[in-house]
């Protein structure tokens, strides 16, 4: 027996100590050279394989021998090579575009389904080619829109900005565009996003289960990659719509080393409305450019931009201009074939700009940020990969200022006190592959924010900026007892966290998994709004002696299961959220031009829990996806004393970003090689709201009654609506340069009045009070002409 056990112990000790080799490389696409994020790299007699990264990067340790290779991608022909494997090998490949006249085509992966194997949860991913396909309002191909038919994310309305993820507000999603804070989503107040489907390359959410190297924001991080531009050929595509038209050029700067591309967009609508005696406006337009050059195999150098602006405004008195500015520059090194390394330079700014000519002013605000990150990914070995990396973000934040724009205006110039703070991270992440069947993530972020020295702040007696009184029974802003004045360099708060995150997959067959997650994040900044969407008025405030980081501690449980050799795939998650130091506001706060911000503000609590699940059909010519979130959002802001009641007596109340239910059905088939339909269907839960509780009559005047102590108490009708596309590409683009198609769309079909708010007045013939419902959009047909050359 002792002589089995140590021939067993040789065994396995010679297992142990096989020479092993390192396969690296980058992936690209081999008609535009474009490096492509996702693909899979795996070796079947193994059971082993990894994936690209964010470039196209890939690194997997393999004992020595002779193996077959499958590179898989979806929309791509697999390839499937044999490797000698007897030193290290760095191996490039090149993906050609799939045809269907190619019987031999066999797509085995698919970036949209679910891997059962990996321990990242709550993450939805979409392709350009599903989020053009999505119908949506006035026929522009929208990121977001197409979001919020993802379980677990809403929008406040037809109109509104931003989004919702998990019950959280619009503040607490961090938005990046290749590695770039963007602040506001939105073009024209909600109704098109910032993002030009034509230069999107990747497109990740992470609602839960978030990477250690992501922070700053509490309830989701959407990750953005633009293209990097075709380095073989050049390129032109676009489209032409009724409202708004874009362009894409793209092209080699030297063949096959570097590449440009560069894309734009702009809404003309207003261009009509003066053959309706309207001088009004309402436009938008934006650039992207993004510029990279290869060096040679270990270096390669990027340049991104971003530019947006939206116009409005009512004649020529009131001018309302916003936007957001970005420039990134990375510096991509390999150190080894293990070793990756990304350095990147960012400047991010979003400004916000009011000319009210009527009465003699201009209004200037926003937030600027300067970011430096150095990321590292060091695969260790075929079980084991670790993250790490600093990042530094340097923030001024300009509350408001108000310019005189004329000599006879009568205003005096006014700026409100800027802010600066400094927020430094570094973390460590891992990827262990524990056995055939477990397989965690976990990692740790160190987080330290500095709010630093500003020109003047404000002292309140007993330090409290928002006083109780009794005898009146409501919160009420304090007044200042004197001021201090700093040096920049000098620290008024500083606060640092520990933010740990874990994630695990238990494998229970090839095709099924449970996995859990959990995750801390502190967010140190906060929009300031009352309203259930953010506007270009709110702005952005740093957490200080008055105002709290916001933490929260996220759970989550999941089944996920792949159906027929992924044709169909299920996932559902159950989730748990909670939030300390959710900002809330005392009964009628005044957030707009308000120089003393923290004397409306008060620090509470949130929670949101829920049940996600997301069905797929992923193969065939009818495709889609069913879409339910059964889930509750709620705030509560106790008394800081026995004697004070705190919001809404204590208790908790609906969060305006409450939607119990939430079911989106998103369909496509492929009619003939002609002509392709696309359906989509939603139906929400009316979001919070307050309606009077009575009236009273003053001068014969009916004035309706709010219960401050009634906070989100009511709800709006529910939200539903039906919208339709097609999609014709005629024969005549076969073997042809020029290629083209027309897109035909019908928004809210059966012409639902949804409510965007419900307001009371009086009506001027009865005198009585009446609600009247605000709607944004009926049924709204489109049509679009995309082309490319």
């Amino acid at each position: 027996m002792k002589k089995i056990y140590f021939l067993f112990f040789l065994l396995s000790l010679s297992i142990y100590s096989q020479e092993k080799f390192t396969v690296s490389g980058t992936v690209y696409d081999d008609i535009s050279n474009e490096t492509l994020i996702g693909v899979s790299v795996y070796f079947p007699e193994l059971n082993a394989g990894t994936t690209t990264n964010e470039y196209g990067f890939y690194s997997i340790t393999i004992p020595k021998g002779t193996y077959k290779v499958q590179i898989s991608y979806l929309g791509f022909t697999t390839i499937i090579e044999t490797i000698n494997l007897s030193e290290k090998l760095i191996k490039n490949f090149n993906l050609k575009e799939a045809s269907e006249s190619l019987d031999e085509i066999i797509i085995e992966a698919d970036i949209e389904k679910i891997n059962v194997r990996s321990p990242q949860m709550s993450v939805n991913k979409l392709t350009s080619a599903t989020i053009k396909k999505i119908p949506v309002v006035l026929g522009e191909a929208d990121i977001i829109k197409s979001l919020i038919l993802l379980p677990g994310v809403t929008s406040a309305g037809e109109g509104a900005s931003g989004f919702n993820v998990r019950g959280g507000a619009a503040d607490q999603n961090l938005i990046l565009l290749d590695e770039a804070i963007v602040f506001n989503s939105s073009h024209l107040f909600g109704f098109f996003s910032v993002f030009n489907p034509d230069v999107i390359k990747d497109v990740k959410l992470y609602k839960g289960g978030i990477p250690a190297r992501f922070g700053g924001r509490l309830s989701s991080v959407l990750d953005i990659y633009q293209k990097e531009g075709n380095s073989k050929e050049f390129n032109v595509n676009g489209g032409i719509g009724l409202v708004s038209s874009r362009l894409l050029i793209e092209g080699p700067i030297e063949k096959e080393k570097s590449s440009f591309v560069v894309a734009g967009r702009a809404s003309y609508a207003h261009l009509f409305l003066p053959l309706f005696d309207n001088d009004n406006k309402a436009y938008f337009y934006d650039l992207n450019g993004k510029f990279n050059y290869r060096i040679n195999d270990k270096n390669n150098v990027f340049l991104s931009t971003y530019f947006g602006k939206d116009i409005f405004g009512v004649s020529d008195s009131f001018v309302n201009e916003y936007g957001n500015n970005v420039l990134n520059l990375r510096w991509n090194h390999l150190f080894s074939d293990k070793i990756f390394s990304n350095l990147s330079l960012i400047y991010s700014d979003y400004f916000y700009g009011l000319i009210l000519d009527f009465v003699g002013f201009e209004w200037d605000s926003g937030i600027t940020n300067y970011n430096l990150k150095y990321d590292f990914k060091h695969y260790l070995n075929d079980k084991f990969t670790l993250s790490y990396g600093i990042n530094n973000i340097y923030n001024r934040f300009n509350p408001g200022e108000i310019i005189p724009n004329r000599e006879d205006s009568g205003i005096q110039p006014e700026k409100l006190i800027d802010k600066y703070a400094n927020e430094f991270a570094v973390y460590l992440d891992a990827e262990h592959k524990v056995s055939n069947k477990l397989n965690l993530q976990y990692g740790i972020r160190f987080s330290n924010f500095t709010r630093l020295g500003q020109d003047e702040l404000n002292v309140y007696e007993n330090n409290q900026a928002v006083i109780y009184n009794a005898e009146f029974k409501k919160y009420e802003s304090a007044e200042a007892i004197a001021t201090e004045s700093f040096k920049r360099s000098d620290a008024l708060a500083t606060f640092s966290n520990f933010e740990p995150r874990f994630s695990l997959s238990y494998v229970l067959n090839d095709a099924t998994s449970i996995k859990a997650s959990y995750n801390r994040m502190a967010q140190y900044l906060h929009l300031l709004t009352n309203t259930a969407s953010p506007t270009p008025l709110d702005v952005w405030a740093p957490s200080g002696r008055f105002i709290k980081p916001q933490l929260l501690d996220q759970y989550a449980l999941g089944y996920f299961k792949s159906i027929k050799n992924s044709d169909y795939s299920l996932e559902t998650e159950v989730f748990y959220k909670d939030i300390q130091n959710r900002i809330d506001y005392i009964n009628g706060a005044n957030l707009v031009a308000n120089n003393e911000i923290e004397t409306v503000i008060l620090n509470g609590q949130a929670r949101a829990y829920g049940l996600e699940v997301l069905f797929k059909k992923n193969v065939g010519d009818f495709q889609g996806w069913f879409a339910y979130t059964l889930s509750r959002s709620e705030q509560q802001t106790l008394g800081r004393t026995a004697n004070e009641p705190g919001i809404n007596n204590g208790e908790w109340y609906h969060s305006p970003f409450d939607k119990t239910h939430d079911i989106s059905v998103n369909t496509s088939y492929e009619l003939s090689k002609k002509w392709s339909l696309n359906a989509n269907f939603l139906l929400q839960t009316g979001q919070p709201t307050n309606y009077p509780v009575g009236q009273y009559e003053v001068q014969g005047l009916n004035v309706p009654i709010f219960d401050d102590n009634r906070r989100n108490a009511d709800r709006l009708p529910a939200y539903h609506r039906l919208d339709v596309s097609a999609t014709l590409t005629p024969d005549k683009n076969k073997n042809k340069e020029w290629q083209g198609e027309w897109v035909f769309g019908l928004y809210n079909v059966y012409g639902r009045q949804n409510a965007a708010s419900i307001n009371f007045r009086q009506n001027t013939e009865t005198f009585r009070n009446e609600a009247i419902q605000t709607s944004i959009f009926g049924l709204v047909p489109s049509v679009t002409y995309n082309f490319k050359f």
